[in-house]
């Protein structure tokens, strides 16, 4: 097992097991805390996360959790988030009123139309969907994937960053184009579930991991 320590965010919104299963199947082992004194002292960080934005987020502020997440991604270490761990990193989502996200990447979160091009969309969104390269994937934890690689999704909202640089994959559903993966600075965050993804979800995963 490999001696970084390696923290997953416990916030009570998601099926953290499954996440340190995968990462054990990997060969790291990894904590499951609500400590924000083991989380800032962490070598790098994950955020899983299945259900509503508002929940999430009052959770985090209960748990005093806020603070110590920011000051670990301002603090420049490894940071990974799924799917509800992508969104809340957004300025505000519209998911159930209106909710302010942690405003670390500057955007918003917005759910899917009833209807796109004239024809009813289901929702939530829930299946495999490819996912396009929008810049290169070299030295990105989607290296050594290649562009329209299929992956699995689980959701009904869907983040719009202001600044498209930092979008590393989109996603159309639909008939809607949108940011399916994020990669700014050390932040590297997907809104599919890398866990169950089969074998290109372990890749990325493991591409993660040799990136730490």
């Amino acid at each position: 097992m490999s001696a970084l320590n390696i923290v997953v965010v416990d916030y009570k919104m998601s099926n953290i097991f499954n996440i340190r299963h995968v990462f054990s199947h990997l060969g790291y082992e990894v904590r499951l805390s609500s400590s924000a004194a083991e989380l800032k002292s962490a070598d790098a960080l994950v955020m899983p996360g299945v259900g509503a934005f508002g929940e999430a987020m009052t959770n985090l502020h209960q748990l005093d959790l806020i603070q110590p997440i920011k000051e670990f991604i301002a603090a420049g270490k490894p940071f990974l988030g799924i799917c509800l761990g992508l969104q809340l990193l957004f300025s505000k989502s519209y998911e159930f009123g209106v909710h302010e996200g942690l405003n670390i990447i500057a955007g918003e979160v917005l759910k899917f139309p009833e209807v796109s091009e004239r024809v009813p969309l289901r929702v939530p969104h829930v299946g495999w969907n490819q996912i396009v390269a929008s810049r290169p994937w070299s030295n990105t934890a989607l290296m050594h994937l290649r562009s329209h690689e299929f992956v699995y999704f689980l959701h009904s909202y869907y983040a719009r960053p202001k600044n498209k640089q930092c979008i590393l994959s989109t996603t159309t559903y639909g008939g809607v184009s949108y940011c399916s993966s994020i990669q700014k600075d050390n932040i590297f965050a997907l809104q599919f579930h890398p866990e169950k993804s089969g074998t290109v979800g372990l890749l990325i995963l493991k591409n993660w991991l040799s990136l730490l």
